[in-house]
């Protein structure tokens, strides 16, 4: 059986992206600040921000760059990324970000896999990507240095050589339904990285679907720690921050003290994470040295946030937390909860929230096809959730067999995540259908045995994965923990905290202390770096 979201449908412009955030902005509004970096005093105003982004598209358009090429965006969160991004898109071009982390073969990689015209990064990450531009014979004029010396000195133009032209955006033509507005890699953590294909209009259907649930405004001032190339960032802060003049302050990487500082001095009342920043929030003594009374919202997002540890940093910080679920593919959210009590129906937080309005999900078996009803009362058995809606992808570049396995000729998109539904219509994530560890035919979900472990108080982050028991080929569960700073916990005591909790075909019958937790930048456990580890 389908359902929908409990909410209206929305209005879903047909113009682009650009014209869809700036195209109808107030006098009043073009003197906020949009953006400013963390730490500094001074920020950009939106009247600024406008100014950059069609002055850039201008000077991509004078190089060369046309309507559909594909431009490169290789940077970690600054205010310049906002404008060099919004800039691609303006001038008719597919911006394809790459992850701030890659080595130069990665981002090789993604280049020659998207056909990238021009590169444009900051002199910190400049090694890898004129590495990485050469082995795929991108010209170094191509490869652009934000932050570098300039043409006067080198052979990669700045910033201010772009934009010191004072060039007017290109006059461009094309139908933001079908034009590819972005080109962002899925993360890889259960196979090969993809170009996905995402157009204007599921950028602009996005923004118009998660209004209603964020439901943020010209007053928030919100922390943009989350990396702007991931599509989280991407959506959630970038554009929807923007649609609705807030301000962002923007921070280049996680860092706790900066964290912490960031929402105290700018006085941030909405915090976008992922569940590693809910285990420090939650456990962390720092916290308590910071004024963190401006918060009025925080949503985790990336991977499933446990309920207990949620609530506990609802606790601790005096504030609302909520969560959402999504992914690249759907441009990203298809899941929220409503930021704001009474905005909608309550949604408990061991869940992911309700679909967004204008669309239609189903939980299919697996093993049968056969959809899962919703239940008279309680949780429905686990299967696949298949979601269809304006925010669904455009298909994956160039590779039409992946694409056809993901989504079918209704529409719906498999998203390859476990879930169960509520009698109300609200959607519980379980696990990855691929990460489910099969233990004598049973199922068991890592990342339940993921959030038992971190309500232990020596537990500071953990992992589990299935590997393959030596003695009996048998898949069983193991996890990796990362032990609270001075415990002398024990890999039985981690084993038999799991037993007195679980059944018992869900206890892990292996436990390895490692220094960190391997993770993507959005904060998803990257899975395969652990099973390389072991071998599996």
């Amino acid at each position: 059986m389908s359902f929908k979201s409990p909410f209206p449908p929305v209005e879903i412009s047909e113009d682009s992206i650009y014209e869809t955030l700036f195209g109808s902005i107030s006098e009043e509004d073009l003197d906020r600040t949009a953006l400013i970096d963390a730490g500094a005093t001074e920020g950009t105003t939106y009247r600024e921000l406008i100014g950059r982004i069609n002055a850039f598209a201008g000077a991509l358009a004078a190089r060369g760059i046309e309507v559909g090429d594909k431009v490169a965006l290789l940077s970690p969160n600054t205010s310049a990324f906002a404008f060099v991004f919004h800039g691609i898109l303006r001038a008719g071009a597919t911006a394809t970000t790459v992850n701030a982390l890659f080595t130069a073969p990665e981002i090789a990689k993604q280049l020659t896999d998207s056909g990238a015209k021009m590169l444009i990064t900051i002199t910190q990450l400049g090694d890898q990507a004129k590495a990485a531009a050469a082995q795929v014979g991108l010209p170094e004029s191509a490869v652009i240095l934000l932050n570098g010396p300039g043409e006067a000195e080198s052979p990669h133009p700045n910033a201010l050589d772009l934009l010191g032209a004072g060039l007017a955006a290109p006059d461009v033509s094309f139908d933001p339904a079908t034009h590819l507005a972005v080109l962002p890699y899925s993360s890889g953590t259960t196979g090969n990285p993809k170009g996905v294909m995402l157009t204007h209009r599921n950028l602009v259907a996005n923004v118009a679907q998660s209004q209603p649930l964020l439901n943020m405004s010209h007053d928030d001032s919100v922390l943009a720690v989350l990396p702007f190339f991931h599509i989280y960032g991407m959506t959630v802060l970038l554009n929807l921050a923007l649609y609705n003049r807030a301000r962002l302050v923007v921070m280049p990487r996680f860092d706790l003290v900066q964290f912490l500082e960031s929402i105290q001095n700018y006085k941030c009342s909405y915090v976008f994470i992922a569940p590693p920043v809910a285990v420090a929030l939650a456990k962390h003594p720092l916290i308590d040295d910071y004024d963190l009374s401006s918060v009025n919202t925080i949503m985790s997002g990336a991977a499933p946030l446990d309920e207990v540890l949620g609530n506990a940093v609802a606790k601790r910080l005096n504030t609302r937390v909520i969560q959402g679920y999504g992914m690249s593919e759907l441009s990203p959210v298809s899941h929220a909860m409503p930021s704001k009590p009474g905005d909608g129906p309550e949604a408990p937080l061991s869940s992911c929230g309700w679909p967004i309005p204008n669309t239609v999900n189903k939980i299919v078996d697996p093993a049968t096809g056969d959809e899962i009803d919703i239940p008279a009362e309680g949780l429905s058995e686990p299967g696949e959730l298949w979601v269809a809606g304006p925010n669904v992808m455009a298909g994956y570049l160039n590779n039409d067999k992946a694409t056809k396995e993901t989504i079918d000729d209704d529409g719906f998109l498999h998203t390859g995540d476990m879930a169960r539904v509520d009698a109300n219509g609200c959607v519980y994530i379980v696990d990855r259908l691929k990460e489910l560890i099969k233990y004598k035919g049973y199922q068991v979900p890592p990342a339940e045995l993921e959030a038992l472990l971190l309500t232990h108080d020596d537990v500071a982050d953990v992992a589990v994965i299935g590997v393959i028991e030596a003695d009996t080929g048998e898949e069983i569960p193991k996890a990796f923990v990362v032990k609270r700073e001075g415990s002398d916990l024990t890999g039985e005591q981690v084993i038999e905290f799991v037993a007195s909790q679980v059944a018992p075909h869900k206890k892990v019958r292996e436990v390895e202390f490692i220094d960190a937790i391997p993770k993507s930048a959005a904060g998803k456990i990257l899975r395969k770096d652990l099973r390389r580890a072991t071998g599996d």
